[in-house]
């Protein structure tokens, strides 16, 4: 018994003092999991991924992008298109045109999305890649046209798309503007399903609300990386609404495909091939996976 009560008490202080770690930005790396300290160097070589528990961090949608298509091969389309304030929407906290501003000089980017076309593999695809530092990679009236672009930049090319997401949901500050980007991707999508032109749906963490509800759950394929919330309402919600206490696990990416709303888990080391591994797939179906020719 004074055995078993020195090891739960020494493992309490180590796990406290690794809490305690002050880590020194651009030199080193804390897993908010498991607490272990990476050098920035290894965590970036290793993907961003913790080689301890391989709990997966957040990606920029450049290397997102990186990560996925071939070297040199993505060419960026509509980067100039950004969010406008329809509502002149005013918090309690602050102004929505300001915060605007403000989300992207802090993340360098103009919106939540960045879309254009590549390869991978040599095969070609269109794509669209949220970004989480943007405004929590919501969903806007700006965001919602890229996206919609994106889709039609695939029927133009005869293309496969493919749409990463990692978005908290609509854009509350643009209202029924920004709710309407639902139907507006999902009628994209429905063309590019009737031009017979594959979509792959990649889930990140974190995909909710809105996007989730609409053109995240439309792939002919959903991947998702491991460990990521994915859920339309998020735990809090749910529990506070419902009055029930909710699994630790039951808005993960694990929890929705364990009930079949995805088709697979992948470690972001095996992306790049398993889409490729899809790609190929769908030209040897007779799906056409690109002639398009610069």
């Amino acid at each position: 018994m004074i055995q078993t009560t020195l090891k739960t008490t020494d493992a309490s202080i180590i796990e406290k003092r690794q809490s305690a770690v002050i880590v020194p930005k651009n030199i080193a790396v804390k897993c908010p999991k498991c607490k272990e300290i990476h050098y920035d160097r290894d965590f970036k070589r290793n993907l961003k991924v913790c080689p301890r528990c391989s709990y997966h961090f957040r990606l920029t949608a450049y290397e997102r992008i990186d990560l996925l298509v071939d070297a040199d091969s993505f060419v960026e389309v509509d980067a100039d298109i950004a969010s406008a304030d329809p509502l002149n929407f005013v918090s309690q906290s602050q102004v929505y045109a300001e915060k605007l501003k403000s989300e992207r000089q802090k993340a360098q980017i103009n919106e939540g999305v960045v879309i254009g076309h590549a390869t991978i593999e040599n095969m070609p695809l269109a794509l669209a890649v949220m970004d989480f530092r943007f405004v929590g990679g919501s969903m806007g009236a700006a965001v919602g046209e890229k996206i919609t672009r994106s889709i039609e930049l695939a029927l133009e090319r005869q293309t496969p798309v493919l749409i990463v997401s990692a978005s908290g949901g609509a854009r509350m500050q643009e209202g029924i503007y920004s709710l309407m980007q639902m139907t507006k991707t999902s009628a994209a999508l429905a063309k590019l399903g009737e031009a017979g032109l594959p979509y792959f749906s990649l889930l990140t963490d974190p995909t909710t609300g809105g996007v989730t509800a609409s053109f995240a759950m439309l792939g002919d394929v959903i991947l998702a990386e491991p460990g990521g919330l994915i859920c339309f309402a998020g735990p809090r919600v749910i529990e506070q609404f419902m009055h029930i206490q909710l699994p630790k696990d039951a808005v993960t990416a694990e929890f929705v495909y364990q009930h079949g709303l995805i088709d697979a888990i992948v470690p972001r080391h095996e992306l790049r091939q398993t889409l490729a591994r899809f790609l190929r797939f769908y030209s040897y179906t007779g799906v056409s996976t690109g002639t398009h020719a610069e």
